[in-house]
């Protein structure tokens, strides 16, 4: 969705260690470098370490016993490149936008140059690996290719063509690919001048590229056969690479199997599809679906690559491919003569319900296939999502969806659509968005990397959404905004997920009275979930967002908000947010918002940053290696001389702290004034275990 930013803050404090946070565009030939922030939380540089070697299995660059039972349960194991043996050069850690560390999983990767490589053990039986890569932009945009040697046990079996074609956005919103463009929005603000540049005397230097971002693209291969556990997947590039460096992020193995065959079905083949992708299959699929609606079949998509490249609508149907590996829909992004009612300019390869204003689809099925856009910019009123439109009582399930604009986006009103199992990557913008009177809704078990936009949300633009859940999903590395955000909306919950590395503009877990959506309304649930290396540096406002933010812009947030069960791991600066734009800081408040049973471990500031006018009460928050006071409240900022505008209610059970002593001290309470707009940043220690368990 449209962000264009809001005004800053007032500048009471800064300090050196927030200054170096605040990132200026950096040049391609340095990017794949990266160093360690003085800020991240993350140690001691690791540049030009030697990596171990070893089956290291990690989820979100963690070990998996901190995340046991939140976030997706998926097919493959995760392997961070840092962990395994190399003789190329360990970048970062890194939280600083614009820079390769910073977008890579657990903001650390490897970088090789030619002849270089990488060498991952396989921890269990696989026949199939996914690549996280990132290689330089062509001088002037567009993307290059270059090869990556693939070898098991010593022996060459393939070679990969890795591509930059989708990656590397620059600028302001909504970004280009042209590295050379000048300020997209010269009348808006920019931190790095700390002006606006139109109307600045003289005129500001712009360092060109401006705000790199969106560095990495991934990767499938199936292997041939199937490895066992210890054989060893080196990746190497050759010596003649146009890649002047390649970034080696992680590995993701897993064991494939067998493609699905389902026999009574409507087979596309016998319609004419051509499973070679030479010629376009949306016709031969349009038949299909006719024909099986007519006699109540399944369509079934065997083994191959289909081109399509328009929507192809459906309704009371049930598609089903061989699995996402082998059944594949790709087509082209294509511009239209004129723009569609819509506003939309191009179309490209999509699934959509009907439009909600001709009554939308019903009982539609989808599962087992892969669908590849070809998106590379992004244009808001475009509609070249991989599903859209408006659809009820159906479901979607096992799709691999990459290089679309947005993953799932739907248009309501509509109710009762379940989203499970899938994997969305490389999206110019959102994996999932609920917008507008989606209702009964489950979004469950799903796997999300690298958007450009929140990895999930529900929008409840001009309809509340209602009675939705997210839950037991991954989001990780969202280059701009949130893991999960919720816009408004009425008895909605988000449980047991998990969320890390957002880089920026955004953090982990968000709930925002913003964007025109309705008030918060009934309930909302925000329930289980772990967020980890989240809170990143907002550069508008110049301050450090936490792990999870209340921002009241445009409503009241005052619903009841119930956080609960939730982990706070290595926040780069707090963990719970709650503000208020500066010019209605004195007009819209967040009430009444419950913490319980809470662990926070790790701040590079406080447990609670208040920046609005409001309350909310604390049972059983736990925190340690807190960073600064506990709680840095600085309420409307008018600073009464009775208090805070924000008032903070102790319920029992709130332990622990860092050097400060305890977080959620009496002297806090109800409302000290503590405000440090901008303090420092004291990295905490990796998480670890909590005791007792």
């Amino acid at each position: 969705m449209a962000r264009r930013w809001w005004s800053a803050g007032p500048a009471r404090r800064s300090t050196g260690a927030t200054a170096a946070l605040v990132a200026t565009a950096v040049a391609l030939s340095t990017l794949g470098g990266g160093t360690a922030s003085a800020d991240a939380g993350d140690g001691p540089a690791a540049a030009g370490r030697a990596a171990k070697a070893g089956p290291a299995v990690t989820r979100a660059a963690l070990d998996p016993a901190l995340v046991e039972g939140r976030g997706a349960k998926v097919a493959f194991a995760e392997q961070e490149a840092e962990n395994a043996a190399t003789n190329g050069e360990v970048i970062g850690p890194d939280r600083t936008a614009y820079t390769l560390p910073s977008e890579a999983s657990g903001r650390t990767a490897v970088r090789l140059t030619p002849g270089e490589h990488v060498e991952f053990t396989l921890p269990e039986a696989a026949d199939a690996i996914t690549v996280r890569y990132s290689i330089p932009d062509a001088p002037r945009g567009g993307g290059i290719t270059a090869p990556l040697a693939v070898s098991v046990n010593g022996k060459n079996r393939a070679t990969m063509t890795l591509t930059s074609q989708y990656s590397w956005l620059y600028n302001q919103y909504p970004f280009t690919n042209d590295p050379q463009a000048d300020l997209l929005h010269p009348d808006w603000w920019i931190t790095e001048c700390a002006c606006v540049p139109k109307d600045t005397t003289p005129a500001p230097e712009i360092t060109k590229p401006f705000r790199p971002t969106h560095f990495y693209d991934e990767q499938r291969l199936l292997l041939g056969k199937t490895y066992r556990a210890g054989d060893t997947v080196r990746l190497t590039v050759p010596r003649d690479s146009p890649a002047a460096w390649t970034v080696i992020d992680l590995l993701d193995s897993e064991r494939v199997g067998r493609p699905h065959v389902e026999l009574k079905a409507a087979d596309v083949l016998a319609f004419g599809a051509d499973p070679t992708g030479r010629k376009d299959a949306a016709g031969a699929l349009e038949r299909a679906i006719a024909f099986a609606k007519r006699h109540k079949l399944k369509v079934y998509v065997p083994p191959g690559t289909y081109q399509v490249n328009r929507h192809i609508v459906v309704d009371d149907v049930t598609i089903v491919g061989a699995g996402n590996w082998y059944t594949v829909f790709k087509g082209r992004e294509v511009a239209l003569e004129t723009p569609a009612p819509d506003g939309s300019v191009h179309t490209g390869v999509g699934f959509y319900g009907k439009d909600a204003s001709a009554g939308g689809s019903r009982n539609v099925h989808l599962s087992g296939f892969a669908i590849q856009g070809d998106v590379r910019e992004r244009i808001d009123t475009d509609q070249v999502n991989a599903v859209g439109g408006a659809m009820s009582d159906s479901s979607i399930r096992g799709l691999h969806i990459q290089h679309t604009k947005v993953g799932f986006w739907f248009d309501g009103p509509m109710s009762k659509v379940r989203i499970s199992d899938n994997i969305v990557v490389d999206q110019i913008a959102d994996a999932l968005n609920f917008h507008t009177g989606v209702t009964d809704s489950v979004v469950a078990n799903n796997f999300v990397r690298n958007t450009g936009d929140d990895g999930l949300a529900m929008w409840s633009e001009k309809q509340a959404n209602a009675r939705n859940t997210f839950e037991r999903n991954t989001v990780q590395s969202p280059t701009l905004a949130n893991g999960i955000a919720i816009y408004g909306g009425t008895d909605n919950t988000v449980s047991g997920n998990l969320v890390a590395d957002p880089v920026r503009e955004g953090s982990g877990l968000h709930v925002g009275a913003r964007f025109g959506a309705e008030a918060f309304a009934g309930r909302l649930d925000v329930t289980g979930n772990t967020t980890v290396r989240s809170g990143t540096f907002e550069l508008n406002w110049k301050i450090g967002l936490g792990a999870i933010w209340f921002f009241a812009l445009d409503k009241d947030i005052d619903a009841d908000i119930r956080v609960t069960g939730n982990h706070f791991l290595d926040s780069t600066y707090n963990a719970i947010m709650l503000v208020s734009d500066w010019p209605v800081k004195d007009k819209y408040t967040i009430e009444g918002v419950r913490f319980e049973d809470i662990r926070v471990d790790g701040t590079g500031t406080s447990v609670v940053s208040a920046r609005a006018k409001g309350s909310a009460s604390f049972r059983n928050v736990d925190a340690r290696n807190v960073g600064a006071v506990g709680v840095n409240n600085c309420g409307s900022f008018n600073f009464p001389a009775t208090g805070s505008e924000f008032s903070l209610t102790d319920l029992g059970g709130n332990d622990g702290g860092g050097t400060t002593g305890a977080w959620l001290a009496p002297w806090l309470l109800p409302n000290t004034i503590t405000c440090d707009d901008r303090p420092a940043v004291v990295p905490p220690p990796a998480p670890s275990p909590w005791g007792g368990e």
